[in-house]
C-alpha cells in the first residue's frame, strides 16, 4: 500500500532517548523523595509529557510542579542529550528509504517540546530529512494520546490522514495515531508488542531494516 504521507514519532522511533530522558527525571524525582528505579519510571512516563503528569508528581512528592522545576528538568535532560543521545539502529537508511519513496512526503510528529526534538534531529543527523515539517504535541490543544499532533502534521502536507501512514513505539502513540485515522506501524525491538497490537498497530516489526518494505517503498 502507497501512503500519501508517513509521519514519524520521535522518542524512540528515531532516536534511543528514553532511557536518558528518564534518567534525568528519575533523579530528580528522587531529589524529591520519590524513589523509582529507571525501569519504573520509563514504565509510568514513557509516552508521556511530564507536564501533563503534574498532578501525579505534585502528589507523590509532596511539592508542586512549578514551571521553574520544569525548566531545570529541561535543562538537565537536555545537556544529557547532547553528550549521550544515539539514533536509533539503522534508522538513517530507514529514513533515507521513506523519505525518498514518497516524494519527501514525511513528517515528525512529537509529543515533546519543539527544541528538543530539533535538538535531538541535528545531534543524530536526520534534521535534513524533517526541517520545516516538525510538529510539537506541545504547541496543539491536546498532547498524545489524542490525536491532534498528527492531525497537524498530515493538514500541513496537504495529506488525508486516513491515507496516512504513522511510525510510533508506544500505546499512546499508537492510540493517537488510530485516533487521527492513520494506518499505524509500531516499532517493538524488545517483545512481541501485544500491547501495541491492542491499541491498534496493524504491524508490529523489530527491525528499522523493515520499515521501508512494509511501507511500500
Amino acid at each position: 500500500m502507497k501512503f500519501e504521507a508517513v509521519l514519524f514519532d520521535c522518542d524512540g522511533v528515531l532516536v534511543d532517548s528514553e532511557p536518558i530522558t528518564n534518567g534525568v527525571l528519575r533523579d530528580m524525582l528522587a531529589e524529591r523523595g520519590w524513589m523509582l528505579t529507571l525501569e519504573e519510571c520509563m514504565r509510568f512516563f514513557v509516552g508521556k509529557a511530564v507536564k501533563d503528569e503534574a498532578a501525579v508528581i505534585a502528589e507523590k512528592t509532596g511539592q508542586p510542579v512549578t514551571d521553574d522545576w520544569l525548566a531545570h528538568f529541561r535543562a538537565r535532560r537536555n545537556e544529557a542529550l547532547e553528550r549521550d543521545l544515539q539514533a536509533i539502529r539503522d534508522i538513517h537508511d530507514a529514513v533515507d528509504a521513506v523519505h525518498a519513496g514518497h516524494g519527501g512526503r514525511i513528517a515528525c510528529a512529537s509529543g515533546a517540546d519543539r527544541f528538543k526534538v530539533e535538538l535531538q534531529l541535528r545531534k543524530v543527523g536526520l534534521i535534513q530529512y524533517f526541517d520545516g515539517r516538525i510538529f510539537s504535541g506541545h504547541e496543539q490543544p491536546r498532547s498524545k494520546p489524542a490525536p491532534d499532533v498528527y492531525l497537524a502534521a498530515a493538514g500541513a502536507l496537504g495529506a488525508d490522514p486516513r491515507a496516512c501512514a504513522v511510525v510510533e513505539d508506544t500505546v499512546t502513540g499508537v492510540t493517537a495515531g488510530v485516533a487521527a485515522g492513520a494506518t499505524v506501524f509500531a516499532y517493538a525491538p524488545l517483545d512481541d508488542g501485544a500491547a501495541l497490537r491492542e491499541a491498534g498497530a496493524v504491524q508490529v516489526f523489530a527491525s528499522m531494516q523493515a520499515l521501508p518494505g512494509l511501507l511500500g517503498c
